[in-house]
C-alpha cells in the first residue's frame, strides 16, 4: 500500500499524511532510547572502546546503565517534544509526497508506479523534501538529545522478494510482512547512509561546545569537508560509522514499526471508508 496503486485507489494524499503521522507518533515513543544513546555516540569524539580512559560511552549496555545512573530514566527522552514534531512532520511531508509523486509518475510517464526504480526516485525526493521541512526540528531535538533516516526503494524490493519466495497460500499476516521488510529495508538504507548522519549531527551541535564539555572533547568544524578531513584525521575510518551499532538496532526497529504502523493506518482509513459508504448505500 505504500506509494499510489491504480487498482486500490483507497488512500488519497491527506490521508497517507495522516497515516504517516500517526506511524511517526507511535514509533517515535517506542524507539527514542536508542536515539539518544545513538546520538550520544556519534557526537563522542574519543574512541567507543572501554580501554580507552577518556571515553564517556563505549557499549551500548554500559551507555545504558551510565545514563540511567548519571541522569535517570527520562533521559532517554530528552528531546522528546520536537523529536515528536519532527516524526509527526517527517512522516507527513514524506508519505504525502511519496504518494504524490509516485502518483504523479503514473500518470505522466509510461512508468509503472510499482516499479522499484519509480519508488527509488520518488522515495529519495520525498526524503529530501522532508528533511529540509523539519532540518530545524532535527538541530533542536539533536542538540536536546546531545545536551545530557532512500528506505522506500529498499522496501519496495523487498516488498517483491518475499512475494517471489513465499508461496501465495502463505502470504497471511501481512502487516508481519511488512515490519520485517520494512525492518531489513531501514538497516541497508541507514548502513549506506551513516557517514552523513554523523556529519549532520557533528554539524547541527556547533556553537553549542559549552553544553558537550561534560560528555568529553568537543571539536569545531567549519563545513562539511572540515567536519570529514577532521574526523579522518582524528578518529580514522572507523569515526565514520561511530554509534552505527545502536543506529542499526534503531533503524530495525523504528524503519519496521514506520511501515507497520503505516500500513495498519490505511488499512483502517480504507475500511472505514469502505463501511461508511456500505451504509450509505444501504440507506
Amino acid at each position: 500500500m505504500v506509494g499510489y496503486d491504480p487498482e486500490a485507489k483507497c488512500v488519497s494524499s491527506v490521508e497517507a499524511a495522516a497515516a504517516g503521522s500517526a506511524s511517526g507518533l507511535v514509533t517515535r515513543v517506542l524507539v527514542s532510547p536508542l536515539d539518544v544513546i545513538k546520538i550520544r555516540f556519534q557526537l563522542q569524539i574519543e574512541h567507543l572502546s572501554s580501554r580507552n580512559p577518556g571515553a564517556k560511552y563505549h557499549g551500548i549496555l554500559q551507555a545504558v546503565q551510565r545514563i540511567f545512573q548519571e541522569e535517570g530514566l527520562v533521559a532517554f527522552w530528552k528531546g522528546h517534544v520536537p523529536a515528536q514534531f519532527l516524526s509527526v512532520g517527517y512522516g507527513a511531508v514524506q508519505f504525502m509526497a511519496f504518494e504524490s509523486l509516485t502518483k504523479l509518475v503514473h500518470i505522466t510517464t509510461s512508468y509503472n508506479a510499482r516499479d522499484s526504480f519509480v519508488h527509488f526516485v520518488c522515495g529519495g525526493l520525498a526524503a529530501c523534501t522532508a528533511t529540509v521541512a523539519v532540518q530545524p526540528v532535527d538541530t533542536l531535538r539533536t542538540r536536546f538529545a546531545a545536551q545530557g533516516e532512500p528506505k522506500f526503494s529498499f522496501y519496495n524490493i523487498l516488498q517483491q522478494f518475499s512475494e517471489w519466495v513465499i508461496p501465495a497460500e502463505g502470504r497471511k499476516g501481512g502487516n508481519v510482512k511488512n515490519l520485517v521488510c520494512g525492518s531489513c529495508a531501514g538497516i541497508i538504507s541507514k548502513t549506506l547512509t551513516y557517514p552523513f548522519d554523523l556529519f549532520k549531527k557533528r554539524l547541527q551541535v556547533g556553537g553549542f561546545e559549552h553544553a558537550r564539555a561534560a560528555f568529553g572533547q568537543v571539536r569545531i568544524y567549519q563545513g562539511l569537508l572540515d567536519c570529514m578531513r577532521q574526523i579522518m584525521q582524528e578518529e580514522g575510518p572507523g569515526g565514520f560509522f561511530k554509534g552505527l551499532s545502536p543506529s542499526l538496532l534503531k533503524a530495525a526497529v523504528s524503519t519496521g514499526l514506520v511501515f507497520f504502523w503505516y500500513e495498519l493506518f490505511c488499512s483502517l482509513l480504507c475500511t472505514l471508508k469502505n463501511t461508511d459508504s456500505t451504509t450509505r448505500k444501504d440507506r
